[in-house]
């Protein structure tokens, strides 16, 4: 990262401490200044970052991104619901699987090995 986009991410850094910082400086009694300064100097801050190396990276990034999104087909309602009921089923299986282990186990050492029962 060149020293330019290092001074640009370090100024992004100072404006959005700046806008907290402002924000909890002005009385409460401004509740709609200080949610406008604190936005005004995010907005700042992203159209620095904008500018910068890594923020046309995440711009791109972001791009692709909503371009893969596209691409998913997603289920039908049918399948959903058919799925819905399979992991249903499964974690009802599993369940009583570990139900039975446990108990299984309880009472093979509370019972036979300790003979407590």
């Amino acid at each position: 990262m060149e020293m330019q986009d290092k001074l640009k991410l370090g100024l992004v850094a100072l404006l959005v401490t700046a806008g907290i910082v402002g924000f909890y400086l002005l009385p409460e009694t401004q509740g709609v200044l200080r949610a406008l300064v604190f936005v005004a100097a995010v907005l700042a801050a992203a159209g620095v970052f904008w500018f910068s190396a890594p923020g046309r990276e995440f711009v791109s990034y972001a791009q692709e991104s909503i371009v893969e999104a596209r691409k998913v087909v997603w289920p039908t309602r049918k399948e959903t619901s058919q799925m819905t009921l399979m992991v249903f089923v499964f974690v009802f299986v599993l369940a009583l699987f570990m139900w039975l282990v446990d108990s299984s186990l309880s009472w093979l050492f509370y019972d036979v090995l300790l003979r407590r029962g």
